[in-house]
């Protein structure tokens, strides 16, 4: 050690303890259960139960990351069904809570919303329910050009919905959500709708606020979210300012998912979970909770201790 004067000494050591105790502390994580609100179980996962994902698979996978509830929409409905009706479902204490997709194959991702087969299928499938119960929603659905919200069958599923008291999964932009809220008897106040994504294409913060000012019962699903976590080196991520500010300000109006619409998804499923759980963290508890979990179940009736 340099030959140095003791008060030096002591100055610099105390100025290193300031240093280390001025250093903003990582938060815990969020430790409490998760909802998924936008779970795909899709027909490559479990191909007539001979693909790579069959249910006890996705079930372990669900379990290992705390997930108590998942919203299940599926490509075809078949596998909603599959892990509906599945008694391994019901041993592994996980809720489906089961949406009708308007998807049959992908070629009706473009022409759903003028084709009326589709809208037979969602009214024959409502009429059936599943092994969970009645469907509960509708969707996921996507609009690519936001102007198609206005086509036939989108606006008969956006009544058929309300009437219904049925939540729909919406993958579309803000144009979309406004001509979508429209077109329901009580112009998007009654209309109970998950953004997905909260808009993929990146609306800005403020214009989500506007939009869930103006719709009561919009929410706004968070996979994906362009914009929502900064890095703060060293592979960590925290809430970008604007967004842990919009959580603050909603906090009873955002959910978490994981979107599983190809099976690597599958594979990284407990690290989205993960990376959910340490920007909750950051958060006020009871905010936290509600996004994690409790918005979730008010939303579909479930107990708030699962």
């Amino acid at each position: 050690m340099p030959n140095w004067p003791l008060a030096l000494i002591v100055v610099a050591q105390t100025a290193i303890s300031l240093i280390a105790f001025s250093a903003p502390a990582r938060a815990a994580d969020y430790a409490g259960p998760l909802f998924d609100a936008h779970l795909h179980y899709n027909q490559e996962a479990w191909n007539g139960q001979t693909g790579p994902h069959p249910v006890a698979d996705v079930l372990a996978r669900v379990q290992q990351g705390g997930v108590r509830a998942i919203v299940s929409n599926s490509r075809p409905n078949d596998g909603t069904k599959l892990l509906a009706d599945s008694a391994q479902t019901r041993q592994a204490g996980v809720t489906v809570v089961p949406f009708i997709r308007l998807y049959r194959n992908r070629a009706d991702y473009d022409n759903w919303f003028r084709d009326e087969t589709i809208f037979d299928m969602v009214q024959t499938e409502f009429a059936q329910g599943t092994g969970a119960g009645p469907y509960r929603g509708i969707g996921e659905f996507h609009l690519y050009d936001s102007t198609n919200a206005n086509g036939p069958v989108a606006k008969k599923l956006m009544v058929f919905a309300e009437e219904k008291n049925l939540a729909v999964l919406a993958h579309v932009d803000d144009v979309a959500i406004d001509l979508l809220m429209a077109n329901t008897p009580s112009k998007g106040q009654k209309a109970r709708m998950i953004w997905a994504h909260t808009g993929i294409g990146g609306a800005s913060a403020a214009r989500v606020d506007v939009l869930l000012a103006r719709y009561p019962l919009l929410m706004g699903e968070l996979s994906y979210r362009p914009g929502l976590t900064c890095s703060e080196g060293q592979g960590a991520e925290r809430l970008c300012p604007e967004w842990r500010a919009l959580l603050l300000k909603y906090p009873t109006r955002f959910l978490i998912g994981s979107d599983t619409w190809v099976n690597q998804r599958w594979l990284y499923y407990g690290e989205l979970m993960k990376a959910y759980r340490a920007w909750l963290g950051d958060l006020p508890a009871d905010v936290a909770r509600n996004i994690g979990w409790n918005n979730g179940a008010r939303l579909f009736g479930l107990p708030l201790t699962p």
